[in-house]
């Protein structure tokens, strides 16, 4: 039994909830295993007909992966330990998503990269105004991966890439828009939610449940942008992404492309705000891993193409197996999480010194044995 988790079973309703809360409930191997086994425990109980999936403390859910015990490997030179850790989580979230029965992730305050994994692919995923729901891999070297290039792929437009590669924090209704959830539930209306799903009173399904304490939050700036999101993210490759970007700031309505067609952009007069937001981006964007903004575009527009979620899986799989032994993702979780200097030295430090072919060529190669070894 670990002590990073708690589980209980009653009137129906197996309940689990990640319970490190001084660490936002990151996810530790050790939670990983012992949430499997739950998981697997509950499948077949007949004394469960739902799960209820939180996160202890007020703050989040789940802040992510153990950026810490990844650096550990990382540094350690323990790739295969690292493998194994991903291939079990990933394991873990197509679990949840396939589960027989419905579980109901309850995304109260931070829920970001593992975090995701776990409620994003639940068949009911509750936000609620202290909700904020990221894939924030970008920012340390690395790529979205726990089936979050599935999710990105299938939001609307480009919003998709848009979130992945600078790494865009969603409230709740940026998350309803996204896709990443269905319900806005108040969080001091959560406990009377799970109460309810414990008395599963007529309406019966969880589903119906939850629609009772429904409501619409307020309007998704990521909605709002989905104009200029669209005409500057739909471009070929992440250095034209962000000249596109700084076009729109600037006010211009085309953008040279290196082919020498045009790309158009939305047309005056501009959102001052909008403008404002879209030279934020070019300006983050420029900050980040190179690697890991090429990589990553590739990565969730590749995922637009695949049958399933598991495909998804392992196309990540693929490529954290790379990344893992990588110098941006060292030195990237070094200037976030250990140092804290915020001063990555990035190797190539431009896109123009990433290979072009070097994408495809991580994406297509299976080095390691999959997730699930019947795949390869």
């Amino acid at each position: 039994m670990s002590e990073q988790i708690s589980f209980s079973v009653a009137d129906g309703v197996g309940h689990v909830t990640l319970d490190r809360p001084k660490a936002l409930n990151a996810l530790s191997y050790e939670m990983i295993r012992e949430l499997t086994r739950v998981f697997e425990l509950w499948r077949d109980d007949t004394e469960v007909a739902l799960v209820v999936l939180d996160g202890a403390g007020e703050r989040g859910f789940s802040a992510g992966g153990d950026i810490r015990e990844l650096y550990e490997y990382a540094v350690n030179g323990n790739a295969s330990e690292a493998r194994e850790f991903f291939r079990s989580e990933y394991r873990l979230d197509a679990m949840i998503a396939r589960y027989p029965k419905p579980v109901v992730a309850v995304m109260d305050g931070i829920t970001m990269g593992g975090g995701v994994g776990l409620a994003g692919h639940a068949a009911i995923r509750v936000v609620t105004e202290r909700s904020r729901v990221a894939m924030p891999e970008t920012r340390i070297g690395f790529t979205p991966d726990v089936g979050g290039s599935w999710l990105l792929a299938r939001a609307p437009g480009e919003l998709g890439v848009h979130l992945a590669l600078n790494s865009r924090t969603m409230d709740a209704a940026d998350a309803l828009h996204a896709g990443f959830a269905e319900s806005f539930v108040p969080s001091e209306r959560v406990p009377h939610l799970l109460e309810a799903l414990a008395e599963r009173a007529d309406p019966g399904s969880p589903a119906e449940i939850v629609m009772l304490f429904d409501e619409t939050p307020g309007p998704s700036a990521l909605a709002l942008a989905r104009d200029w999101v669209d005409a500057c993210y739909s471009a070929p490759t992440v250095g034209e992404i962000v000249a596109r970007l700084h076009a729109f700031a600037e006010g211009r309505t085309t953008v040279p492309a290196p082919s020498g067609s045009s790309a158009a952009l939305p047309a005056q007069p501009l959102d001052p705000a909008a403008r404002a937001y879209a030279a934020a981006a070019a300006d983050e964007l420029e900050t980040l891993s190179p690697t890991a903004l090429t990589v990553t575009l590739e990565s969730v527009r590749r995922a637009r193409t695949l049958p399933n979620l598991e495909a998804a899986l392992e196309q990540e799989f693929r490529l954290v197996s790379w990344f893992i032994e990588q110098h941006d993702l060292r030195e990237g979780i070094r200037a976030q999480v250990i140092d804290k200097d915020r001063a990555p030295k990035w190797n190539p430090s431009t896109l123009e010194g990433v290979d072009p072919g070097l994408a495809a060529r991580v994406l297509d190669t299976q080095v390691h044995e999959p997730v699930w070894p019947s795949a390869g």
